[in-house]
């Protein structure tokens, strides 16, 4: 596999390109609007886009997929109830096949009804649902209530060495796994959802206390 976690200016947004090494089929993820940050990655690897996957709706996350799709002539895939003009609407399980890779879409809603993550191999794109040592931001009720549940019963079932690659470098670092989430993000460690929300709230003074940039 062909893989780069790619920096796509913004609010130290990532953008990720994908690809079957051997066929040289690719897929960009939440792509830059910068072109100038994948094409020379496509040219030198002789890769050709066949899909341009928008993790969720938000502007800083679609901004670039119209030049991706003018560049590359790749699809737009987005999930089936996004407002995003998509070639390819997906839904929860569904996959698509990049060469040799399969894309398993799993869709999490909570910081958008629209939100998906992407599994291909062992590495997981989340978009804004997990970040390393946080989460999505999301409203205190109906959207943090959904998170909580496709934190907990979607990407926590996953095998522990998936890799996870964020959508914006909000971490400690830039990628992690499943299994250091589960064992030391304070947001998937609280035990029940009042305290999922309680620490959203209290945010701030958490990361003062707890020394978190």
């Amino acid at each position: 596999m062909i893989f780069y976690q790619i920096e796509a200016g913004g609010d130290r947004n990532f953008s990720y390109l994908m690809a079957d090494k051997e066929g040289g089929k690719a897929a960009l993820f939440d792509p830059s609007r910068d072109a100038s940050h994948y094409m020379p990655l496509l040219e030198r690897h002789g890769l050709e886009v066949l899909f341009i996957v928008v993790t969720h709706g938000h502007g800083d996350h679609t901004w670039g997929v119209s030049e991706a799709k003018r560049r590359t002539g790749g699809r737009i895939v987005a999930y089936k109830g996004s407002h995003v003009g998509a070639d390819v609407k997906v839904g929860d399980g569904d996959t698509l096949e990049l060469g040799s890779i399969v894309l398993e879409f799993i869709h999490t809603p909570g910081h958008t009804d629209d939100s998906i993550c992407i599994l291909g191999g062992k590495k997981l794109i989340t978009g804004d649902t997990l970040f390393v040592g946080k989460v999505g931001g999301t409203d205190y009720g109906k959207g943090a209530k959904k998170e909580y549940h496709s934190l907990h019963k979607k990407l926590m079932t996953l095998d522990d060495d998936v890799e996870v690659y964020p959508g914006h470098d909000y971490g400690l670092e830039p990628t992690s796994t499943i299994g250091q989430e589960r064992r030391t993000n304070p947001f998937i460690l609280r035990e029940s959802f009042e305290s999922f929300v309680e620490l959203k709230r209290n945010w701030l003074q958490y990361k003062r206390e707890h020394g978190i940039p």
